[in-house]
């Protein structure tokens, strides 16, 4: 399919499969997996490809975020490049002036692998510039794209579906979950229920007919998970502070400096509140675009946000005085399962 009509997902995915596979790995090996926030369709399969080794396998039938997740990655460094090389049109460059930009870059700065990473992650995450990087990767054939057969959600009644290891992990933990929760139950009719003796002191020839009441179980009560912070964050911030657990707007700082507008240093976002004190409130930000080091926000469309958001793993400090608005609370499984 000519990139010009393909589809922003199947683009990121050949590109993926373009690139030299041990440059893709290196990265891979560098991923720090285990005991990462990442949701199972992003951990599981990143965890597959670190042992089997098949980047193309991994482009065709990963899930998208994860095959999203490690082309940032991979962009990540060429697009800074990039950006400083288009400088005051970095944000919406002409097609002459991003074809003059990577003119400069390319050979001795940029590897072509890593000028096809930053094109197909523009086109991607639909930058204003993606139509010109379309372009781009259909005029240069060097640069050009393989075709790649998807196979992530393909089966026929010859060809059995292949069930997705993210989903696999997940029925496991459900079914790990349903253990517990029966064994609970188990444990509490046990405890409940009379020992033999207790039963044989008091059998005595009843005067009048009786039925003893049905025994109730209480429902199982979801305990809300204890944050972990810092002895610094400990020393300002309360994590049972009335605000806690809350999903807000407010005034996120940026973790980096953004280098189109350097002089912006926050940008009002939503975020959940992980601990408040009268000194501010502890945050993690809620996002747009997915990454590695976020996971899906699945209260999103509850808490009145218009589209897919994700939470992002690193906390920010929110001064005091911040305009802060209240969107909603977390339920107890809501903030078990985020946090």
């Amino acid at each position: 399919m000519p990139v010009l009509s393909a589809s922003p997902h199947d683009v990121m995915r050949r590109a993926l499969s373009k690139f030299d596979t041990t440059m893709v790995l290196r990265v891979v090996d560098a991923l720090q997996l285990q005991g990462a926030k990442l949701t199972a369709a992003v951990s599981v399969p990143l965890r597959s490809l670190q042992k089997k080794r098949d980047v193309t396998a991994f482009a065709a039938g990963a899930p998208i975020d994860a095959v999203s997740g490690l082309l940032e990655l991979l962009a990540m460094d060429p697009l800074e490049k990039v950006i400083a090389a288009l400088g005051d049109h970095a944000e919406t460059p002409t097609y002459e002036q991003l074809t003059a930009a990577l003119a400069t870059l390319r050979g001795a700065t940029l590897s072509d692998d890593e000028i096809v990473a930053v094109l197909a992650f523009a086109i991607g995450n639909e930058f204003p510039a993606a139509p010109h990087c379309r372009q781009i990767l259909g005029e240069d054939e060097t640069l050009s794209l393989p075709e790649l057969e998807i196979t992530i959600g393909r089966a026929s009644l010859l060809s059995p579906k292949a069930i997705d290891e993210s989903v696999r992990e997940q029925r496991r933990l459900r079914r790990e979950e349903e253990k517990a929760r029966k064994a609970a139950h188990a444990v509490r009719v046990k405890t409940e229920r009379p020992s033999p003796k207790e039963k044989s002191e008091k059998k005595k020839p009843p005067t009048t007919p009786s039925r003893s009441p049905a025994t109730t179980v209480a429902p199982l009560r979801v305990v809300r998970r204890a944050v972990q912070l810092t002895p610094a964050e400990a020393a300002i911030y309360d994590v049972a502070h009335a605000l806690a657990g809350s999903v807000v707007t407010t005034e996120v700082p940026f973790d980096n400096v953004d280098p189109v507008v350097p002089e912006q240093q926050s940008k009002i976002r939503p975020a959940v509140v992980v601990a408040a004190s009268d000194e501010g409130l502890l945050v993690r930000g809620i996002y747009s675009n997915p990454s590695p080091t976020r996971v899906v926000f699945s209260p999103w469309r509850r808490m009145g946000l218009d589209h897919v958001s994700y939470l992002d793993v690193a906390r920010s400090a929110v001064r005091d005085g911040a305009e802060v608005t209240r969107l909603g609370v977390l339920s107890d499984e809501e903030w078990n399962a985020l946090l």
